[in-house]
């Protein structure tokens, strides 16, 4: 029987978790690929730190050079995070032949199309199934079931540090800051909450799931991005009375075959499943022109399964290896097409506004609404202090372009102040 040596860079949550699966889960393994897959040589930085995992049998280095130069060892799994230093090491290992495997979502977003030009090259695989929605398969999902049909959307929930914050915030009253607080307790947040509460994390995944839904390569400034920071309670609270849950939304949608990416908190009917995904799980819903619209649920994170997802792509190498078809793309799909302008993305939206409390007020908003051509669907005081009322309205359908136009007549008016403006995701 045939035995494919492995290599791990890096022995962290994900690191430990490929291994213990390979361990437990080794005569399926070999019943499925018809090969003995053994892990060999794991690189990391402190090789005197204690490991919760049985590394019997393997050699732990802090010797890089031992993936590249062994020729046994014929993939690398990379989880040891950072953007140019692993950048640099799977250079080094694509160049010498190794087939790689990463659940580094920064870095494919970031230099994803370099990497799998370099892999092509070398006749290499380069698979990176769970740099996006941690366990869900989505991206061979894609790829494979979605080969055939015209995806019209992808959207959903695909950070699970925004969503457990806004769930404790929808379920239990917290404030941002105490939700925050609790996330990173519980280690669902990092110290430095930046990446994911400003959605660049959600940003970058929206990256790659537009390069493989709609074969287009774009970059973070492509995506119009707004985190989770500046929701407030009373906006969380407002959303609930009007029928709404707020998520932090990724959205790649094509309108009249021009793309538009965006990623921002949007009110979602509370009647639609994807309101229901609470904490720190995701949910991405696919609507392909036939199919119509899908859903794939699951933990966007967690030890065992982005291991899991590492796995299957450790499993379709190996097949890869035996069949001698490594060097395809992991995603071939490429197509030219141009975003969209602003005038052309449609939606409601929620606005939240803080307005002196005196006559004519209303009328003020009103008439800057009518300039731009824009109603109202719901309108209602939700507050008042200070000689100051709180607003919150839905408005019809609107364009991004008539929504920017408002927002930039409201900063010409200082005593009206405009606290929020979300999407609104139609039933």
């Amino acid at each position: 029987m045939k035995t494919i040596d492995i290599g791990i860079l890096g022995l962290g949550t994900v690191g430990s978790g490929v291994v213990k699966i390979l361990q437990d889960n080794a005569q399926k393994i070999t019943d499925i690929t018809g090969c003995k897959l053994n892990v060999k040589t794991v690189v990391v930085r402190d090789v005197t730190a204690k490991r919760n995992v049985d590394l019997t049998g393997i050699e732990l280095t802090d010797d890089f050079t031992k993936l590249v130069t062994d020729d046994d060892i014929k993939i690398v799994v990379e989880v040891m995070g950072t953007v140019e230093t692993a950048r640099g090491y799977i250079k080094q290992l694509l160049n010498a032949k190794k087939h790689v495997v990463t659940a580094n979502k920064d870095l494919i977003a970031q230099h994803g199309p370099e990497l799998s030009e370099l892999a092509k090259q070398n006749h290499c695989d380069l698979f990176y199934e769970a740099s996006v929605a941690g366990g869900i398969p989505i991206l061979r999902t894609i790829v494979n079931s979605f080969a055939a049909d015209q995806v019209e959307s992808v959207l959903g929930i695909v950070n699970g540090t925004t969503n457990f914050i806004l769930t404790q915030m929808t379920q239990n009253g917290l404030s941002y800051a105490q939700a925050l607080k609790l996330a990173q307790e519980k280690g669902f947040a990092e110290a430095d909450p930046t990446n994911d509460v400003k959605g660049k994390d959600a940003a970058y995944k929206m990256i790659i799931l537009t390069q493989f839904a709609f074969g287009k390569d774009i970059t973070v400034n492509d995506v119009k991005l707004e985190g989770i920071d500046g929701v407030q309670l009373a906006d969380i609270n407002e959303a609930a009375q009007l029928g709404y849950t707020i998520k932090l939304l990724g959205i790649a949608k094509l309108i009249d075959d021009k793309l538009d990416v965006s990623v921002g908190p949007v009110l979602v009917p509370s009647s639609r499943p994807l309101a229901a995904i609470q904490n720190e799980n995701n949910a991405v819903l696919v609507t392909g022109k036939a199919v119509g619209e899908t859903m794939f649920y699951g933990p966007g994170a967690g030890e065992l399964p982005t291991a899991n997802s590492v796995l299957s792509d450790i499993i379709a190498v190996t097949k890869d290896i035996v069949l001698e078809t490594t060097g395809s793309r992991f995603n071939d799909y490429v197509k030219n097409v141009a975003l969209a302008p602003a005038s052309d993305v449609i939606y409601p939206y929620y606005l939240s506004l803080v307005l002196p409390d005196k006559p004519g007020q209303m009328l003020k908003l009103t008439e800057i609404m009518a300039k731009q051509k824009a109603s109202f669907n719901v309108i209602k005081q939700t507050g008042e202090s200070k000689g100051t009322a709180r607003i919150s309205l839905v408005t019809h359908a609107m364009s991004e372009a008539q929504l920017n136009a408002i927002k930039a007549k409201l900063k010409e008016m200082p005593e009206m102040q405009l606290l929020a403006a979300y999407k609104v995701l139609e039933g």
